[in-house]
């Protein structure tokens, strides 16, 4: 009876101590607390999604899972996974800096120059919606084309994972997105025609760029190299992947892992409007 007494109190007591803490949290939290928080929330979720497409951040899961080993230890008292975990730590801390190098510097600078580019950008995202209303009008075009022609394609349109690594191993452009353009880059005795064309932010940023194969996803036997690249971008990033095959002429579209086939230049245009201007879905069914 006293033991049950005694847990009995300590749990209120607990719970008590539990209960007063949260109230004096939120009778302290202040405008600076808020503030706090959303400046961690941002740089939290600006370093997950720089890293989350980079070799980094697996290093970054294997170091997370390690922590946990570490708490799981030193809640359970186990000395000996304590003692390695802490001497790996210590020495890590300096490795990471040395092993991170490349991408903290490449973190430092877009923070940067994307923190300017949001200033300077502030009220133009009518400009910037005008802009890729063009750019996939002119995409829909050169497609079109392409099709008819049978000219292999492969474009890859952007969207919020960034694909730096992708755009490292073609030649850099920086053009503007145009259906000319577009089909002297593909022109089979054009130099740039072998890889893909990737597109961010209504411009063509590099050309004969290497795509990486699928690894998880299983694809059709008969599918070419540009089809199996398409698909093998859509494993490892959010973009939206347009390809017309050289054989058939056909238009298709890779997107998470699914190739979609037998585009036509209205369609896509429809399909791109869709999945890039989602916040226009009901002018879009105006026009």
């Amino acid at each position: 009876m006293n033991i049950l007494l005694t847990a009995s109190v300590s749990e209120s007591t607990t719970l008590g101590g539990f209960l007063s803490f949260v109230k004096s949290a939120f009778l302290d939290f202040g405008v600076n607390d808020a503030i706090d928080i959303i400046l961690l929330t941002v740089l939290f979720a600006f370093s997950f999604r720089f890293l989350k497409n980079k070799k980094a951040g697996a290093l970054i899961v294997g170091i997370v899972v390690l922590l946990f080993v570490y708490a799981f230890a030193s809640l359970f008292d186990l000395p000996g996974i304590k003692f390695i975990l802490s001497c790996l730590f210590q020495i890590g801390a300096i490795s990471l800096v040395i092993i991170f190098q490349p991408e903290l510097r490449e973190l430092l600078e877009k923070v940067g120059s994307r923190s300017l580019k949001g200033i300077s950008s502030l009220g133009d995202k009518n400009s910037k919606k005008q802009i890729y209303y063009r750019t996939i009008d002119s995409i829909c075009k050169a497609v079109q084309l392409l099709s008819v022609e049978k000219t292999g394609a492969l474009i890859v349109i952007e969207r919020t994972t960034q694909l730096d690594d992708i755009l490292h191993t073609g030649i850099t452009l920086n053009a503007e997105v145009s259906d000319a353009l577009l089909r002297n880059i593909f022109y089979n005795r054009a130099p740039l025609h072998d890889g893909a064309v990737v597109i961010d932010d209504g411009r063509i940023a590099a050309a004969s760029c290497i795509l990486p194969l699928p690894r998880r996803t299983a694809v059709e036997a008969d599918l070419g190299t540009r089809h199996r690249a398409a698909v093998g971008m859509s494993e490892v990033s959010d973009a939206v992947i347009i390809v017309v095959s050289e054989e058939t002429g056909i238009i298709s579209v890779a997107k998470e892992c699914e190739l979609i086939r037998n585009f036509s230049s209205d369609t896509l245009r429809k399909y791109l409007r869709r999945e890039l201007l989602r916040g226009e879905r009901r002018e879009e069914e105006n026009n």
